[in-house]
């Protein structure tokens, strides 16, 4: 079966291998992928004040930069982020596996949605230990 489009979507605030492999398992399904990032505004209203850490520009550029990526948006509200994948019907959603039975945005416009394992990396993880309270 011939693959096209792949999406990806998250915060994307600090990069960490674990995204890295995201990427590059995402690039591997199909000719084309797709990012697209949380605004600052949204990720504010859904994880708090001291978050993000890189703001959207910064975000979009360092995406823009990873080889495995063809094409990076960003969205500030789930129904714009839903209306984006509707416009583009990727083949394949790709997500990390802890959102397995969760509430995924747009899973009646792909084809096909896959869960990748996640490595043992977490955002949240590094800020705090950036932090020094870890």
């Amino acid at each position: 079966m011939d693959r096209n489009i792949v999406w990806c979507n998250g915060t994307f605030d600090i990069l960490h291998p674990g995204h890295i492999e995201l990427f590059k398992v995402g690039a591997s399904l199909g000719k084309k992928l797709i990012v697209a990032t949380d605004t600052d505004e949204k990720i504010r209203q859904d994880k708090g004040a001291s978050k993000p850490i890189n703001n959207l520009c910064d975000r979009i550029s360092m995406l823009q930069a990873i080889k495995y990526i063809d094409e990076v948006l960003y969205f500030n509200t789930r129904k714009e982020l839903e209306g984006l994948i509707k416009l583009y019907m990727p083949d394949i959603l790709l997500l990390g596996d802890d959102w397995q039975g969760g509430d995924v945005v747009g899973v009646e416009y792909a084809k096909e949605v896959r869960f990748l394992p996640r490595l043992n990396y977490s955002t949240s993880h590094i800020i705090t230990k950036i932090r020094g309270s870890a």
